[in-house]
């Protein structure tokens, strides 16, 4: 409600909560309303909690294509997001509690926006606040998504 995003009943039933496997939601989790995913393109909502994370994965080729391509763009709350690149080192975040490979830090406050080329390790952590993310991409195929943590289920 306060990013002014407004959800039918119907589509609220529809929220995906996303542990990955690790029961530790509060941690390590996503939550996601996703509009449509066509064979074309994808939009979703991404909800984290306070300091939650989304865990270090890349999307790799499937038999539709290449892996997938995606826009990130803060609606609420500072989201701190890691990739490959030259900075190695953790400004604003904290070490998730889960396997991660790439400290390259940009953050994200409301309004701004980032896009990821397919197959391009990254992971996100919210700031204080929370954070809700709009995703943009190509076609969604999350459950081919290859996480840098062996323990993680998609």
């Amino acid at each position: 409600k306060k990013a002014k995003i407004i959800l039918t009943s119907e589509e609220k039933s529809r929220i995906e909560i996303a542990d990955f496997g690790l029961n530790n939601l509060n941690n390590i989790g996503l939550q996601i309303f996703t509009y449509v995913n066509t064979n074309r393109v994808c939009a979703k909502e991404l909800v984290l909690f306070p300091y939650q994370t989304c865990p270090e994965h890349k999307h790799i080729p499937t038999k539709l294509g290449p892996g997938k391509e995606e826009t990130f763009r803060c609606r609420k709350g500072t989201v701190y997001l890691y990739i490959p690149g030259p900075e190695k080192t953790l400004k604003r975040g904290i070490l998730p509690n889960t396997k991660v490979t790439v400290f390259h830090e940009i953050v994200l406050n409301e309004g701004d926006q980032f896009t990821l080329n397919p197959e391009t390790l990254h992971w996100f952590r919210a700031g204080p606040k929370g954070a809700i993310i709009s995703e943009f991409s190509t076609t969604s195929t999350d459950e081919t998504d290859y996480f840098t943590d062996p323990r993680i289920i998609r």
